[in-house]
This record gives structure tokens, sequence and C-alpha cells, in this order.
């Protein structure tokens, strides 16, 4: 999580510069050409943590005119001049202002104020924890319903692809049944359950010089429904290094937010693992396959998930990174 830090005092700078040092990120103070609202607006991105070094109230109205919806705002935090409290205003689990609050007060001696209701309640809180644990939520509105009943105290059941280390929670129970949970650890559809998805695939694209973005994403689009994978599961597009400079290719992952990660033919070549060759390619790029052995080296090795699937000048395969969860939502 990349940190910026404001403040409107001498005292406050230097708390600031406290914190940024202990925790890293840019501390600034208000005044000249930084302004409140100027800072707000160039710092309120995805993947960051606003902490804003005096009043609450400050910080309320500078976020508020930004604020989308809880699964994108970045955490929020106002942090009083004394270093006295630690208060998470904006993206509590989801966007780790809670873990930032504790972080906060754990570098200066700050009381983190949390007002999430499972925090407050000592329940568990599966939001944070999947952000913890290097998960999305793939529909953030069904949270809700889960934290209902463990706030209500009628335990939850959790289903999950991997084993997850450690004991879980008194409020989980582990059940092999996955359309049979409350919430569900996995890399494919569960239907009702909320869907927690670890952020572990890669996707590897082939395809034609100048095919354009649409074309590409319709292809993914038809692969994602035909095998129940969510958008959200993937970290990496993966390619061969003619393409880093494709159009088509580039403004699909800008779409997504997506990186793109390109190897040399002899890289592909070594990718471990069995992959379906094509003659045409090999004499083409000089590797026999593009999309799976991209896809394997952009999973670090990992397993190829859905084999290439080809159509319309584009050839598109999934692997998945290792992963392994344990019972932790707290630094």
């Amino acid at each position: 999580m990349k940190l910026y830090y404001l403040a409107f005092s001498s005292r406050g700078l230097a708390l600031a510069q406290k914190l940024a040092s202990a925790l890293g990120g840019r501390a600034e103070r208000c005044g000249g050409p930084v302004t409140l609202a100027g800072w707000t607006a160039d710092h309120f991105t995805q993947g960051t943590g606003l902490v804003y070094v005096g009043a609450c109230g400050i910080a309320v109205r500078a976020v508020a005119p930004h604020l989308r919806s809880k699964e994108t705002d970045p955490a929020v935090v106002a942090v009083d001049e004394q270093g006295h409290f630690a208060v998470p205003l904006v993206a509590g689990h989801l966007g780790g202002a809670n873990a930032l609050a504790r972080a906060i007060a754990a570098a200066c001696g700050a009381v983190p104020v949390l007002t999430t209701a499972t925090d407050a309640a000592g329940r568990f809180p599966i939001d944070d924890w999947a952000r913890a644990q290097g998960c999305a939520v793939a529909d953030p509105h069904k949270i809700k319903a889960v934290s209902a009943r463990l706030l209500d105290g009628q335990g939850i059941r959790l289903y999950s692809d991997w084993p997850i280390r450690g004991q879980p929670p008194p409020e989980v129970c582990l059940t092999g049944r996955k359309e049979d949970c409350d919430a569900a650890l996995t890399l494919t559809d569960p239907g009702s359950p909320l869907w927690l998805v670890p952020r572990v695939l890669a996707l590897g694209v082939g395809c034609r010089r100048g095919t354009p973005a649409r074309t590409i994403e319709a292809a993914w689009q038809a692969l994602a429904a035909g095998q129940g994978l969510c958008p959200k599961s993937v970290c990496v597009v993966c390619s061969i290094d003619r393409k880093a400079d494709e159009p088509g290719l580039l403004e699909f992952c800008r779409s997504h937010g997506w990186p793109l990660a390109t190897y040399t033919a002899a890289q592909l070549r070594d990718a471990p693992g069995s992959f379906t060759p094509s003659a045409f390619v090999a004499q083409t790029v000089g590797v026999d396959n593009v999309c799976e052995r991209a896809a394997v080296l952009g999973a670090q090795g990992g397993d190829l998930l859905v084999p290439k699937q080809a159509g319309a000048g584009v050839t598109l395969a999934v692997a998945a990174r290792a992963f392994g969860p344990d019972w932790k939502w707290t630094e």
C-alpha cells in the first residue's frame, strides 16, 4: 500500500514524518502549492492509504466528494496531532484502513479506534481476513449478510479449495461442501455464497498483430463465463515480448488495471510443463505455444488451470500461482 500523509501544523508534520519513517510513504504539510482539496484529489486512487494528521472532520470533508464504493475507495485514517488516536474513516476492511490504523498506533503509541461492527463486537471480520490473505470479494454486497450472521452469534460455514493453516475462529465452521456454505474461498463461482477470490491467476494471451482490445475482451469474457472465473482473480497478463507494444493488448490490460508481463521466446521454451504445440506459431515467433507457456511463467511455475482457448485471432490460457491461506488478518 502506498501511503501519503498530510499535516496542517509543524507538530502535525513532525508526527507525519515519524509515521512515514516507520511505515513508509511521503509526508507533506498543507500550505502554499499543497492544498487540502488538491492533495486529496491527487492521491485518492485505488491502492493507496491517505493519512490526515488532524481533525476527523477535515478528513471527512476532504474525501467526501471522491467517495465511490467500499470496494474501490482507498484507506483513509485520521490521526490527531498529539498521536493519541488513529481513526479509520473509509475502507476499514477491504481497503485496509483498520490495519493501517493499527500500524499507526504501533508506530506512535496511539489507540486505534475501530468502529466497524465485527471489530467492535470482537467477531471474525471476514472481509478484513480476505484482504489480509490477498483475496478480493466477488460481490461486496453479500458481505452484509455474512457479517450479520456473525454479529448475531450464529457462526458461518466456510468452504475452501485450499487447507487453511492454523486454528479457525470459533465462529467459523469449515465445510467440504461448496454448495452448502455461507462463504467460499475458491477460484470458481460457488453460486449464492459470498465468494472470496484469491488474486493468483495469470492470464496468458497470444494474438495477431493489430487485434483490437474489444476482440481480446470478448475472448476473455467468454473464457471467464465458461470456466466460472472472476476477473478479480487475475493478477497479471502475460505474453511474448513481441507483444509488449501491442496497442490492443495494452488497452485491454489498462481497462482492467492488470500489469502486462512479457517473455522472450527462449524463456517461453523453458517454461515447465506440457503444452499444446503449434507448428505455425513456432515458425512465426520461435516457440510452439505462447499463451499456455506465458501463463505458467506468470504464475511462477504454477499449474495450468485452463489450457489454450482459441478464436478470432486470440489465444488465451490461465495458470494459477501457489496459494497458502492462514487465519491471520491483523499485521
